[in-house]
């Protein structure tokens, strides 16, 4: 066996794909690591614990070690890479950098790859209150100091112009999202008679899911048998159920809360267009999700979000925060049956472009590359 086939890679994020506050960045990790699983290489993820999760467990062949709590995890890292260290022979390290970075050129012997989704820096003003959002916020300025010598891989350009803005000078390699397009797939028979749109992910703030909530009555002025369907579960949801009383909407706007794989396909399936409001995404792994089921998606002209949207092909996009852009975007849509079947087609075309093995691939080659540099170095 050559050295790539025997690999054992460490993979450090703050949750795995089975946490239930799991996201695109977690989707993105263990697509990509199960593949390379398949293709030789051993995968260990380190990420946190949650309710009655166990400590360490097998996901399609990745070994998934839980450590710490969610809320002090990074703060565990350190410890609990020395210990695995002890009884691992590890080649490299991914250090997907989503939330607070782990700072692992600190203390990782072993060569480093930072994987990043997106910075928040100061969007997380618009997630977290001020003491927690400035803790955060610093933590992202000390990046470009202690990962000066890291390669980078970026999910978007984007997130690639974003690193390079924050002063990263190594080299920043795309590695970009996926979607199972045999799972994803066009469902016309779900599609409902009513014209319903929704939003699904996670729910956080800084997602700004508050903005579709407010777009809804001026729709529902001129579609009154209009629906809405929210679906994911996330810290927000309390104030945006709130939101939806206020407004009036309860009966009008449905909170599904956390869903399978399949109930997610089934749900998208269901609607006429997806809405993604967010300040800011790695790419926007959900709006590619959509896509693949034929269902077109208006979005905030946000990073990430204008990566993964054609403007007028496979979406539309509206300036980020403007509620009444939104609402004429989604008008625009619902009362255009042939556009939006046009938009359909070519969000499905979209969507064939992206495939996990394609990803898997990129992945395999930045860390033969890295492995080899090191080697030699």
């Amino acid at each position: 066996m050559t050295h790539r086939e025997t690999a054992h890679i460490l993979a450090i994020n703050w949750q795995d794909i089975s946490h239930p506050l799991g996201g695109g960045a977690e989707v993105h990790l263990h697509e990509i690591s199960r593949r390379l699983v398949q293709r030789g290489c051993q995968v260990t993820v380190l990420c946190s614990r949650y309710r009655d999760s166990a400590a360490e467990e097998e996901i399609d062949g990745v070994a998934i070690v839980r450590r710490s709590s969610r809320a002090a995890f990074n703060f565990a890292v350190p410890h609990a890479y020395r210990q695995l260290r002890r009884c691992c022979a590890f080649d490299l390290v991914i250090d997907d950098i989503n939330k607070i970075p782990f700072y692992t050129p600190l203390y990782v012997r072993e060569p480093i790859l930072a994987l990043v989704h997106h910075l928040f820096q100061k969007s997380i003003f618009l997630q977290a209150a001020w003491p927690a959002a400035a803790y955060v916020y610093s933590a992202e300025k000390w990046i470009p100091r202690i990962y000066r010598h890291t390669p980078f891989a970026a999910v978007s350009e984007s997130t690639r112009s974003e690193l390079r803005s924050l002063g990263i000078q190594t080299e920043i390699d795309l590695l970009p999202n996926g979607v199972d397009l045999e799972s994803y797939r066009v469902r016309q028979e779900l599609r409902p008679a009513k014209p319903t749109i929704g939003y699904i992910g996670r729910l956080k703030k800084y997602k700004s899911i508050d903005h579709f909530l407010r777009a809804i009555p001026a729709v529902a002025a001129e579609i009154p048998d209009l629906r809405a369907v929210i679906v994911g579960d996330g810290d927000d949801r309390d104030r945006l159920q709130r939101l939806t009383v206020e407004l009036g909407l309860q009966d009008r706007v449905e909170f599904s809360g956390f869903v399978t794989q399949a109930e997610k396909i089934e749900r998208l399936n269901q609607l006429w267009l997806a809405v993604n409001p967010s300040s800011k995404e790695g790419w926007g792994l959900t709006v590619i999700e959509a896509n693949a089921c034929g269902v077109p998606v208006v979005a905030a002209d946000s990073p990430g979000l204008r990566d993964s949207v054609v403007h007028e092909k496979t979406g539309l996009l509206y300036a980020y925060g403007d509620v009444t852009a939104l609402s004429r975007q989604i008008l625009f849509l619902l009362n255009r049956q042939q556009r939006r079947r046009e938009m359909a087609h070519q969000a499905r075309q979209w969507a064939e472009r992206f495939s996990w093995d394609a990803s898997a691939g990129i992945a395999q080659k930045i860390i033969e590359r890295i492995l080899v540099k090191n080697k030699h170095s």
